[in-house]
C-alpha cells in the first residue's frame, strides 16, 4: 500500500468534533451539533485569495456559495506569506455564519471555509479559533520567546511604545488613549496620547477616567478571592449554599453551579446581553441579574466550551458583596465592598462605580464613527444600561489606577507598603485555566491567559459603547501595561499592542505595525461596504407601514417615531435613528445607524395572525417584537 501523502497544512483537531475526508484535498471538521463545519481545502496555485476561496468552495460544495461581499487582506503570519478573509452576503433570517480564510505559502493556497449555523458558530467559537490559529504550513516552527530574558522597559522602549500607540490611534481614528507601564514595581510611564473629546483641547493624562467595562470582572473576582481568604466562602462551594435566592434554569443546573462557575465562562451559558441593553433603565434594581438568570439554561455542558456571559459575572460580584453587607441593597453593597476591599487598599482614588462620578472632572468621552464615517461623540445610554449589572463591567478608572491594579497582580497581592492584601494562592486561583479560548489561550476567572508566543500574558479586555480597553501582566518579566481607548475602533489596537510590547521585551520580529495597518484597511473597507447597503432615509412606503409600537416579552417595548424623513426606534434603555437594508431573501431590515449603536438589525415582517413584527437576533436567540394596538 502506498504511503499517504505528507500533509501540506497542519492544525489541531477540536475535542468532540468529527473529521471526514470527502476528497483527497478536502478535510471537513463538523461540530457536535452537526449544523456547522470548518472545511480545510488544499487548493494549490491561484491568482489571489478570492480565487483560491472560489476554488475551495467548488471542491467542498459544488452546488454553489452565497454571493460575494468583501475581501480584506491580513498580514502573513504563522508561516503563511499572505492571508485573505472573504465574507459573503447572508440574510438575517438565515442566521448563518459563512466566510473563508485563504492563506498562501509559496505558490500554494490553503482555504478554511466557515459554514453553518450562527448560533453554533458562537457556541463553538473557541474551537473555531483553535483550528484557525493552529493552521500552519507543514514543518513551520513558531516564534517563541520561552527562555529569553526580558529587556527592561527603559526610556527608549517606552518611547517606542508611545509612538506605536500614537500612530495606531491616528490610523484607527481614536481621539484619545490612556497608557501606563510598570516594570519590576516601578511605574515607568503613565499618561496617554490624544484628547478626551474630539474638538476640545484637553489632553489624556494619567488621571483621565475611562469606562473599563469587563475589566471590572477581575476586580469582582479579586473580591471573591479575599472572601475565600477570610473563610467566608469556598471556590468549590455550591452557590445556593451562599445565596439561596440564586437560580439558573432547572433545579438540577442550579444545584450544580459552584462559586467558581460564576466567573469561569465554562458553564455553557450563552450571552443574554440584549436583556441587559434593551429593557433596563438607570432605575432597574441590581436584583434584575438574578431574575434574568433564573430563566436561562446552558446550551452546552459544564466545562465543554467557552461561552462568555455577563450576567453570571454580575451575580458573582453581588453575591460576594451580599456576604459583606447583607443588610444593604445589592448595588450599594457591591459599591461599598469594592471601595473597602479593592479600591482603597490599592490606592485607586480615581476609580468609581458611579456613572455620575465617572463623568465628573477629568474623564474621556465615548466616540464612534457615524453613518458617514466621521468620528462623533456617542450617547452614554447603553453604558447606563449596564449600571444594574456593574460587577460585569461598570467601573470607571484611569491609567494611574489601573497600573496600580496590575502591580497588585504582578506582586501576587503584596501591597506597596509590604503588607499582604491577600494570599497569593487565592489571587492566582483566578488565573487557573478553565476552558480554552483558542490555541494557547485560556479563560480563568475574570482573567485570560495568552501564551501564543510561549510567555504567558495575563490580560482581559473591556468593551462598552465608545470605551474599549485591555490590561496586561507578564509575570515572568514583571512587566505590566494598561491601554484605555475612547472610541469604538479601539479593539483593533489591543492585540497589536500586546505584540509590540512583547517585541520590545524579547527582540521579536517586527509584526505589530503591519498588524495595525491591516486593521485600519479592514475597518475602513468593512464600514464602507456596510454604508453602501443602507437606504437612508427610510423609504416612505416602508416607514408608513410600521406600527407605532411593538413589544417583546423579554426585551420590552419599541416605539417608532418620525421627525421629517428620519425614522427612530426608542427602547427603554436607548434610542436611535434607523436606515433600511434590502436583504437577499427579499426581506427588509431596519438597521440602527446611531454612532456607537450601529448595525442592530430588525427584520420587518408579519406573524401568522397578520400582526406586524420586527425581529432581531443575537448569536443564540431570536426576539420577535409584535405590534401593539394603536393608542
Amino acid at each position: 500500500m502506498a504511503a499517504a501523502p505528507a500533509p501540506k497544512t497542519t492544525f489541531t483537531m477540536p475535542p468532540a468534533w468529527q473529521q471526514a475526508h470527502p476528497s483527497g484535498d478536502v478535510t471537513v471538521l463538523t461540530a457536535p451539533e452537526s449544523n456547522f463545519a470548518i472545511a480545510l481545502v488544499e487548493v494549490g496555485p491561484a491568482a489571489d485569495g478570492k480565487a483560491a476561496a472560489d476554488a475551495a468552495w467548488k471542491a467542498y460544495r459544488p452546488q454553489g456559495i452565497h454571493p460575494f461581499k468583501l475581501a480584506t487582506e491580513r498580514p502573513g503570519r504563522n508561516g503563511w506569506e499572505q492571508s485573505t478573509v472573504i465574507d459573503y452576503e447572508t440574510s438575517p433570517n438565515e442566521h448563518l455564519a459563512i466566510s473563508s480564510v485563504a492563506r498562501r505559502f509559496g505558490k500554494s493556497w490553503t482555504v478554511a471555509i466557515i459554514d453553518g449555523s450562527e448560533a453554533t458558530s458562537e457556541k463553538r467559537a473557541a474551537a473555531v479559533n483553535l483550528v484557525l490559529q493552529s493552521m500552519r504550513p507543514a514543518g513551520y516552527q513558531r516564534e517563541m520567546f520561552t527562555g529569553r530574558t526580558a529587556h527592561p522597559l527603559d526610556e527608549a522602549r517606552v518611547a517606542q511604545l508611545i509612538d506605536f500607540v500614537r500612530s495606531a490611534a491616528t490610523g484607527l481614528k481614536v481621539p484619545g488613549v490612556g497608557l501606563a507601564l510598570i516594570d519590576h514595581g516601578k511605574i515607568v510611564y503613565e499618561g496617554g496620547v490624544g484628547v478626551r473629546e474630539i474638538g476640545k483641547p484637553e489632553p489624556i493624562d494619567a488621571h483621565t477616567k475611562f469606562m473599563i467595562a469587563s475589566n471590572t470582572k477581575s476586580m469582582a473576582t479579586l473580591l471573591l478571592a479575599k472572601l475565600v481568604d477570610e473563610g467566608k466562602l469556598r471556590w468549590d462551594e455550591p452557590v445556593i449554599q451562599v445565596y439561596p435566592q440564586f437560580r439558573l434554569g432547572s433545579d438540577q443546573t442550579t444545584r450544580s453551579v459552584l462559586i467558581k462557575h460564576l466567573v469561569c465562562a465554562c458553564t455553557g451559558l450563552p450571552r443574554k446581553d440584549f436583556e441587559m441593553v434593551f429593557n433596563t433603565t438607570r432605575n432597574t434594581p441590581a436584583s434584575e441579574t438574578f431574575k434574568i438568570l433564573a430563566g436561562t439554561e446552558p446550551t452546552s455542558g459544564f466545562g465543554e466550551t467557552f461561552q462568555y456571559n455577563n450576567l453570571m459575572a454580575s451575580a458573582a460580584g453581588y453575591i460576594g458583596a451580599h456576604l459583606l453587607h447583607p443588610d444593604l441593597e445589592l448595588g450599594r453593597a457591591f459599591d461599598q465592598s469594592m471601595q473597602e476591599v479593592i479600591f482603597d487598599p490599592l490606592g485607586m482614588h480615581d476609580t468609581t462605580l458611579s456613572m455620575e462620578e465617572g463623568q465628573k472632572g477629568d474623564h474621556a468621552s465615548p466616540h464612534s464613527n457615524d453613518v458617514h464615517g466621521n468620528v462623533a461623540v456617542t450617547s452614554q445610554d447603553v453604558n447606563y444600561a449596564f449600571l444594574p449589572f456593574r460587577p460585569a463591567g461598570g467601573a470607571w478608572s484611569s491609567p494611574h489606577d489601573m497600573i496600580l491594579y496590575i502591580e497588585n497582580e504582578l506582586s501576587e497581592g503584596r501591597l506597596a507598603n509590604g503588607k499582604a492584601m491577600m494570599s497569593p494562592a487565592n489571587l492566582l486561583a483566578r488565573r487557573e485555566r478553565t476552558v480554552p479560548i483558542g490555541e494557547d489561550q485560556y479563560y480563568g476567572m475574570g482573567l485570560m491567559e495568552d501564551s501564543t508566543w510561549g510567555v504567558p500574558v495575563i490580560h482581559h479586555g473591556g468593551d462598552l459603547e465608545g470605551y474599549h480597553s485591555d490590561m496586561y501582566a507578564i509575570p515572568s518579566a514583571q512587566v505590566g501595561a494598561v491601554l484605555l481607548t475612547n472610541a469604538d475602533n479601539g479593539p483593533a489596537m489591543r492585540r497589536p499592542f500586546m505584540r509590540r510590547l512583547l517585541e520590545l521585551l524579547y527582540d521579536g520580529k517586527p509584526e505589530a505595525v503591519a498588524d495595525v495597518d491591516a486593521q485600519v484597511k479592514r475597518t475602513d473597507a468593512e464600514e464602507a461596504q456596510w454604508r453602501s447597503k443602507l437606504v437612508n432615509p427610510v423609504p416612505a412606503p416602508i416607514a408608513s407601514g410600521l406600527a407605532q409600537s411593538y413589544r417583546n416579552a423579554d426585551l420590552g417595548t419599541l416605539t417608532v417615531t418620525r421627525k421629517g424623513d428620519a425614522v427612530r426606534l426608542i427602547a427603554p434603555a436607548w434610542s436611535g435613528d434607523v436606515a433600511v437594508r434590502h436583504n437577499d431573501d427579499k426581506t427588509e431590515s431596519l438597521v440602527t445607524i446611531e454612532p456607537g449603536f450601529q448595525d442592530l438589525d430588525f427584520v420587518v415582517g408579519k406573524d401568522a395572525a397578520g400582526k406586524r413584527t420586527l425581529t432581531t437576533r443575537d448569536g443564540q436567540h431570536v426576539y420577535v417584537f409584535t405590534e401593539l394596538p394603536a393608542s
